[in-house]
């Protein structure tokens, strides 16, 4: 008879092949594991989420950044899934170790991204208008520690309960998709508006050091060393404590790195469900600046300049029924109130917030000469290509088109095809449209993009633009552009049924006073336009996007 033999010492190599040593049954040891996965996956793509939001709204440009994103996470989980197979045999170690990495560098990534750049005012840029080292380092760093979670999480499950590749590998993408189901939507409906990007993040990295921790250590503790153990409680909270300090002092450090891209002059900072909305000066002779998601809106400097060529060139035949499209701010509507025969004024804003600041806020609300006030001006909150869709036609003599720059992603879809179909359709047959169409100079093909765009949906124009300082009004998509790279000028297009709209300032008994437009100066600004104009485009569709 063969004697049975001593049970090997407590340690990892007892357990290599074998099976673990539970202080629970197996099946619900199997379901901690992957209830685990489950929590695991819902964070590493909050991490994900969190970047691509950041990115898009420090440097712009959401699909590229988004494919910059994915596209390193995803090569580097492969990566991290290879290089994860040596830990095998410390399949427990090993993954409370990857848990509390990436805890503390998913965590705390927005925070360090966002204070990058707030002090720095670069990320170090691969190339112009494009990703920063620092966001593909990030995204590369949390890729690996994702990707190298599968093997270890596959191997712990093995040890609970040996059954067939395929079985397992389907119960462990089960729970890791539906957890990714849960973060992705809880990040845009839940974290988000809730917590804001920093704090979610910091919270969602607390999240993963606690699951990831408790794993390891209340289910696979025999696994381990004493010494190990010890290890992984010091850095988890370790890890916690940095969190938990770092959320406390999220407000503060917020409010330092406002002033350090904004200046010490912020008066208001609110994120509402849209945007992060910012106003500095507007009191003591200090001009108001307007900043949405970070971008300069509007600079009381020269704003008037802006509006003036915008508004009054589309005003200068019928004009009793006026729709701005974007121009919550009321600047616009300033302008367009400054003629006689108005009757109505719709504004179509999408984020009700930036109309309540403009009818509240005293330094917004005296720049726009209280617009808001007039009987005659209505609100219409919601996205403007519904909007236009329910439009009658025929309805407006004027559509004053005052929209984020094409090269805005989330702006596309408003400088298409369709959506000028839309607007079209939605003119009287005398009617006009005025498009602001970003910065002539600096993106000449975006501009005359929208220019082509106009003429396929069966409008005639003419291309004109404006001047202006360097640092001042630039409404365009380069979030990290600085001073030295602002436009220098700013593009627009009128528009109209039949012939092609004459270029010129109303005049006669009544007409509005100009303060910095001339009429030799819009031919002048026609005339340099139509110079750098680029041929052979292609009009932008929804389907098939050109800027």
């Amino acid at each position: 008879m063969i004697e049975p033999q001593a049970p090997a010492p407590p340690g990892p190599a007892a357990h290599r092949g074998g099976c673990a040593r539970l202080p629970v049954r197996p099946a619900t040891g199997r379901f901690l594991v992957l209830a685990g996965v489950f929590v695991c996956a819902a964070c590493g793509l909050v991490y994900e989420l969190e970047l691509v939001a950041l990115a898009s709204y420090l440097i712009g440009d959401s699909v590229t950044q988004a494919s910059v994103v994915l596209s390193v996470m995803v090569f580097a989980m492969g990566i991290g899934s290879l290089v994860a197979k040596r830990l095998r045999p410390l399949a427990a170690a090993g993954f409370g170790a990857i848990e509390a990495v990436l805890a503390l560098v998913g965590g705390s990534s927005a925070l360090a991204l966002y204070a990058v750049f707030a002090w720095t005012g670069d990320w170090g840029g691969l190339w112009a208008h494009g990703p920063s080292c620092l966001l593909v380092a990030f995204s590369l760093t949390i890729g690996l520690l994702i990707g190298a979670e599968v093997p270890l999480l596959m191997e712990l499950i093995q040890r609970i309960r040996r059954q067939d590749a395929g079985g397992a590998v389907a119960d462990l993408f089960a729970a890791d998709y539906v957890g990714a189901l849960v973060g992705g939507l809880a990040f845009p409906f839940l974290l988000l508006p809730l917590l804001g990007q920093l704090t979610a993040a910091l919270i969602t990295g607390a999240v993963n050091a606690v699951v990831g921790g408790a794993l390891v250590l209340g289910l696979f503790r025999r696994d381990l060393t004493r010494r190990a153990r010890w290890l992984l409680v010091v850095a988890n909270l370790t890890v916690l404590g940095l969190l938990a300090s770092a959320a406390v002092l999220v407000d503060d450090f917020e409010r330092a790195a406002r002033h350090a891209v904004y200046g010490r002059d912020v008066r208001v900072a609110l994120q509402t469900e849209i945007q992060e909305v910012v106003i500095t000066g507007g009191t003591q002779g200090r001009p108001l600046n307007l900043f949405l998601d970070g971008r300069l809106r509007v600079s009381g400097s020269d704003e008037r300049r802006y509006h003036e060529a915008l508004v009054h060139p589309a005003m200068t035949g019928e004009h009793r029924r006026v729709l701005i499209l974007g121009g919550g701010d009321g600047l616009a509507a300033r302008e367009v109130l400054r003629h006689p025969g108005v009757r109505r004024v719709d504004v179509a804003e999408a984020d009700p917030e930036v109309v309540r600041l403009a009818r509240q806020d005293p330094a917004l609300s005296d720049l726009n000469d209280h617009a808001y006030d007039d009987a005659r001006v209505h609100v219409m909150t919601g996205d403007a290509f519904r909007l236009l869709r329910a439009a009658p036609p025929a309805t407006y003599d004027v559509v004053i088109s005052n929209l984020p720059d094409p090269g805005i992603t989330d702006s596309t879809m408003l400088y298409s095809q369709e959506f000028y179909g839309l607007v079209r359709r939605a003119l009287t047959p005398h009617g006009r449209l005025a498009v602001h169409a970003g910065p002539v100079s600096s993106r000449p093909r975006v501009f005359w993009t929208v220019e082509t765009t106009l003429r396929a949906a069966g409008l005639r124009t003419t291309a004109y633009g404006v001047t202006g300082r360097a640092s001042a009004f630039t409404p365009g998509p380069d979030r990290s552009a600085g001073p030295a790279r602002a436009p220098h000028d700013w593009g627009f297009v009128l528009a109209g049924h039949g012939r092609r709209p004459a270029l010129r300032l109303p005049a006669g008994v009544g007409a509005p006073r100009m303060e910095t437009l001339t009429r030799e100066g819009l031919a002048a600004g026609a005339r340099g336009v139509e110079g750098m104009r680029v041929g052979g485009l292609g009009a932008s569709t929804l389907v098939d996007p050109r800027y």
